[in-house]
């Protein structure tokens, strides 16, 4: 089913990709609206967006991703991830929109050993996450029929900076690198992300896609540490030339979760398939990633 679509945070890594994936297909119109565009946090702004495109999906990429300031700066943190989803929430109900937010495993523990649920406890330990959980809440209470909550982590991308192409940088200017082996996660490609956004909206729209919370992250798992090896490999680096350490060397002000490992199991539900292993995704991404990088 076609209708248009209103992405938030346009101008960012992941909005870029989206609208770049809407705009290659051509079957739905897609308005792109960065921060200066629309201050989600500001009710009355997001009202008139909705107003006057008259989405049928829109997907909510804008967030304060800064997650150790978030750490002394919860309330403005919480005023956008928090207050600004309920904003858009709130609109969507009105017009009949269907929201797709975009969240963070940061809203679980960090503690598992096995990939998490989409229905598994939370339990976040960072301001960033407790701000993230207050989104997904306020969208899945306003929007019980028509709300999207879509889990990521690790992303890359070549529209902005990420750690895969701060690891290209840094590969050319030291000789070793010191990279943590005690985070276990899933690095997940923006394009890959944004295919599976689009699907998600499309079956929703169908109304073949329950609503509720799903995981988009790539399969498989790995560490930073052996995320960055593999980044050499694609350098033509010698992969040795990185040395694992402990989080401890890397002492920040807001925790990071040792175990970030998702599961994908509800996107059957809506018939689509989960994202693909993420060094598949790494070994396709990284032409473009190099160039973004490199000039």
């Amino acid at each position: 089913m076609s209708g248009s679509w209103l992405i938030t945070g346009a101008g960012g890594m992941l909005g870029q990709d989206l609208l770049a994936r809407l705009e290659r297909d051509g079957a739905e119109k897609a308005v792109g609206l960065d921060r200066k565009t629309l201050d989600i946090a500001d009710a009355a702004s997001v009202g008139e967006a909705l107003d006057a495109h008259r989405p049928a999906v829109v997907v909510n990429c804008a967030a304060w991703t800064a997650v150790d300031d978030a750490e002394a700066r919860e309330a403005d943190a919480l005023r956008i991830n928090g207050d600004g989803a309920r904003h858009l929430a709130e609109a969507c109900a009105k017009t009949g929109a269907k929201l797709l937010q975009v969240s963070t495993d940061y809203v679980f523990a960090g503690d598992g050993t096995s990939p998490y649920a989409e229905d598994a406890p939370t339990a976040p330990r960072s301001a960033y996450g407790r701000t993230k959980l207050a989104g997904e809440q306020a969208v899945l209470s306003a929007l019980p029929g028509a709300g999207y909550v879509v889990r990521t982590a690790w992303l890359y991308g070549a529209g902005g900076g990420n750690f895969v192409r701060t690891m290209i940088k840094l590969e050319g200017v030291k000789d070793t690198l010191d990279v943590v082996d005690d985070q276990r996660g899933q690095p997940t490609w923006t394009v890959d992300l944004a295919d599976r956004l689009v699907r998600l909206g499309r079956s929703a729209l169908a109304g073949d896609a329950p609503a509720g919370i799903y995981h988009g992250t790539s399969g498989g798992e790995t560490t930073w540490f052996g995320f960055t090896r593999e980044i050499f490999r694609l350098l033509g680096a010698d992969p040795e030339r990185v040395r694992p350490t402990t989080s401890d060397a890397f002492v920040r002000p807001a925790p990071r979760p040792a175990y970030s490992v998702l599961g994908h199991d509800r996107w059957r539900a809506a018939g689509v398939e989960p994202i693909r292993d993420w060094r598949e995704a790494l070994h396709e991404a990284f032409p473009a990633l190099l160039a973004a990088e490199r000039g």
